[in-house]
């Protein structure tokens, strides 16, 4: 097992498969788009263990509390270290995480984005440390998010061949 799948098994975290999209629903780009020493991640969203989109749904300040968008984005971060291992072999291969943009589907009002979007990085950084886990990130609230999921976040991590 790699350093990175230690500590996930240590912290009792388990890495979902692949998303399991509503019927009918067909998504034409990869999770996981590597161009040279860079590998692209599409938006995720917060999976249960099996792959299923995780619960609650709707918007962070009215369906969700603060807490709970928290969670999500940490659900997020499994699926997204789920579909990276799928795609990388090894989840040690990441050299830095260079930036993370974090989408919430927040209720008129909530302006707290940032601190749901922690549930990500705080994950991000206990897996990786300050030296590769540190990113860029933006943290903003929409209007709606598909499925209405509380989350999503895409992001952009340097890789070693």
């Amino acid at each position: 097992m790699t350093q990175i799948e230690n500590k996930l098994e240590s912290l009792g975290l388990v890495l979902p498969p692949p998303v399991a999209m509503p019927s009918g629903v067909v998504l034409p780009f990869p999770w996981v788009r590597i161009v040279g020493q860079r590998a692209l991640i599409s938006g995720h969203g917060p999976q249960h263990a099996d792959g299923s989109l995780a619960e609650p749904l709707g918007k962070v300040g009215r369906e969700l509390t603060l807490e709970e968008g928290y969670e999500a984005a940490r659900l997020t971060a499994l699926g997204m270290l789920g579909s990276l291992k799928r795609a990388l072999g090894d989840l040690d291969r990441i050299t830095a995480w260079v930036r993370v943009f974090g989408m919430v589907n927040a209720a008129p009002g909530f302006d707290r984005m940032p601190a749901v979007i922690n549930g990500f990085s705080d994950l991000i950084l206990t897996l990786y440390g300050p030296e590769v886990g540190a990113h860029a990130r933006s943290a903003v609230g929409l209007a709606e998010l598909p499925f209405d999921i509380p989350v999503e976040i895409e992001a952009e991590v340097e890789i070693r061949d």
